[in-house]
């Protein structure tokens, strides 16, 4: 079912904004009669019936309230190293399908794209829209936070997750003997092309991280955090 978050909880009548509206209508071309979920992030699925749709706004009913059962039970963050062109939309996109609480971009020091402040901005709230089309393609029950842009060492001292991983090619830990059943917090780091330097992965290692591995091949930039993801829902029983 077709799914559309908003920010209210959804009661007795609803009436859709003009974005969202014009969406129902013309790109997916829903009739009235037809049921979608609304989800406010609140945990709760909102099944809703079309009762009308006119030029500028489709008008819907709630049917009845259901718990969303689509989120993971670990939140996971991304601190992705900022690559270039448009990497970061397919990661934003892939990650939310599976399940990321948050992504952050970090400038590391082989960042290439070094974006200034008004085109990271712009950048962010494309970012925002991406993860919120894949939330909503998904059935997510919440939409990821995509945070602004910030340098590695902010980025570390900002993190407060149960276990810090920091994928490293230099080696490290088996990602399995990192995940345990009390685990409901994980923070990855993934380097931009190129990876990190080695006083980076020291850094995050000193604020309580742990390099880990994701094998003996090397992975892209825009691979390693969908890799990583996956691997962490399978360990904590997310992909059943």
């Amino acid at each position: 079912m077709q799914k559309l978050f908003v920010d209210f909880v959804p009661q007795g009548t609803v009436a859709l904004n003009e974005e969202q509206s014009r969406h129902i209508a013309k790109s997916l071309r829903m009739r009235v009669g037809d049921m979608l979920t609304l989800n406010c992030g609140d945990g709760n699925d909102y099944g809703c019936i079309i009762d009308k749709i006119d030029s500028t706004t489709v008008t819907l009913s709630v049917c009845y309230q259901q718990p969303n059962n689509s989120e993971p039970s670990v939140k996971v963050t991304l601190y992705q190293g900022v690559p270039k062109g448009d990497k970061m939309e397919d990661i934003i996109q892939k990650c939310t399908e599976l399940g990321i609480s948050s992504v952050v971009p970090v400038l590391t020091h082989r960042s290439v794209s070094r974006p200034d402040e008004k085109s990271a901005r712009k950048k962010q709230l494309r970012y925002q829209k991406i993860a919120l089309e894949a939330s909503q393609q998904s059935g997510r029950g919440i939409v990821p936070e995509i945070k602004p842009m910030t340098t590695l060492p902010q980025a570390v001292k900002d993190d407060n997750s149960q276990l810090k991983i920091v994928f490293y090619e230099g080696g490290g830990e088996p990602i399995k003997s990192l995940i345990t059943d009390d685990i409901k917090s994980v923070s990855i780091y993934i380097g931009s092309e190129g990876g990190f330097e080695l006083e980076e992965v020291e850094l995050i290692k000193s604020n309580g991280g742990v390099a880990a591995t994701l094998g003996k091949r090397i992975l892209r930039t825009q691979t390693a955090p969908v890799a990583a993801l996956t691997a962490i829902m399978l360990l904590t029983d997310n992909l059943e």
